[in-house]
């Protein structure tokens, strides 16, 4: 039996979920934060939304198959990590670029790892929720 007030809630709920995840991914430079915790919003903002329609209209709306994240999400953050490497810098060396980007700020490793982190959080949170559902 589904609600039609959970429905409509979690129709709103989602962009803003998403959103608000971005923005904790990005806040996570410099106060808590980051891809981890970013990660998690989306993934519950996901989550939710599987409660409300069910997992098949979810499904269709995450549309990329959550495995596939993991290793996109891997290799950005292995590529982070050992980018300053290949400059003669201890690895896990933050690199930054010189110009900050509106609405970011300061963009450099530390952001690319913290996307990657992000992906690879969202695609296991949501292959896990997935798999279970499907079991039920």
């Amino acid at each position: 039996m589904k609600s039609l007030i959970f429905q409509t809630a979690s129709k709103y709920l989602l962009p803003l979920l998403l959103l608000f995840s971005v923005f904790i991914l990005l806040r996570g430079h410099y106060l808590p934060g980051g891809g981890f915790v970013g990660g998690l919003m989306a993934a519950i903002a996901f989550i939710l939304h599987s409660f409300a329609f069910g997992l098949k209209e979810t499904r269709s709306i995450v549309r990329l198959n959550p495995r596939y994240l993991m290793p996109i999400g891997l290799a950005l953050s292995i590529m982070a990590a050992v980018s300053p490497w290949l400059v003669n810098l201890p690895v896990m060396t933050g690199l930054w670029y010189d110009e900050p980007i509106k609405l970011i700020g300061m963009v450099g490793s530390a952001l690319v790892f913290d996307i990657g982190v992000y992906l690879v959080v969202i695609g296991s949170t949501l292959t896990i929720m997935f798999s279970i559902t499907d079991t039920i």
